[in-house]
């Protein structure tokens, strides 16, 4: 793993040790370390597709700060805030990015949009995705310690492109959650019918 990046942007009020360590704070010692490398994954992903190497690390740092919060934290925060009631419906592999990115508000005092959305769109996806948001996306699912049937393909995918990665990775995602018998969120079938069937795209940042 290469040397951190050293902030000069001010896209967050922190240095990467202060960030580094709120974002310790709130996770075991393994969701953290897999934070770290999805850090390092968004970065060279980005450096490969044309967008800024900070801003995608900072993003892949955060993006599962919530992961770790209780079930009463997030519903909550979906009635507070008045989101989309049929979130209740789900649990925290939606909550974690779709409503912990209110989290990062509250507590980190982080109001970046194009880092907010990535984070609400690393687990469910979207039809229209920026560069960051596809980044994301796929650093999580094939960051260095990723071990699952098709990780090499998924990994080799995003090298071709990150829509070729966006578009293994949901198929991949639906497979398995219909396999499970688990119900899909409506948001992530929207991104497999958009992407799968040809007619996703990106925006960009």
């Amino acid at each position: 793993m290469s040397k951190p990046i050293e902030y000069q942007e001010n896209i967050v009020p922190y240095t990467h040790a202060q960030l580094a360590e709120k974002v310790a704070a709130k996770l075991t010692d393994g969701r953290f370390q897999h934070c770290l490398r999805v850090e390092q994954t968004s970065r060279e992903l980005a450096e490969a597709n044309g967008v800024d190497p900070e801003l995608a690390a900072i993003t892949g740092l955060l993006h599962d700060y919530a992961k770790q919060r209780s079930d009463e934290t997030f519903i909550q925060l979906i009635h507070d805030r008045g989101l989309d009631p049929q979130l209740l419906s789900y649990g925290n592999g939606v909550w974690h990015g779709v409503v912990g990115a209110e989290l990062i508000k509250d507590e980190l005092h982080i109001y970046n949009e194009d880092i907010l959305n990535a984070i609400r769109l690393h687990t469910v996806g979207a039809p229209h995705m920026s560069k960051l948001a596809q980044i994301v996306f796929m650093a999580d699912f094939i960051e260095p310690k990723r071990d699952f049937p098709g990780v090499d393909d998924a990994r080799q995918a995003t090298q071709r492109s990150l829509a070729d990665g966006v578009r293994y990775q949901i198929q991949h995602t639906l497979d398995y959650l219909v396999q499970k018998g688990a119900p899909v969120y409506p948001q992530t079938l929207a991104t497999y019918n958009a992407w799968v069937g040809g007619v996703g795209t990106h925006t960009e940042n």
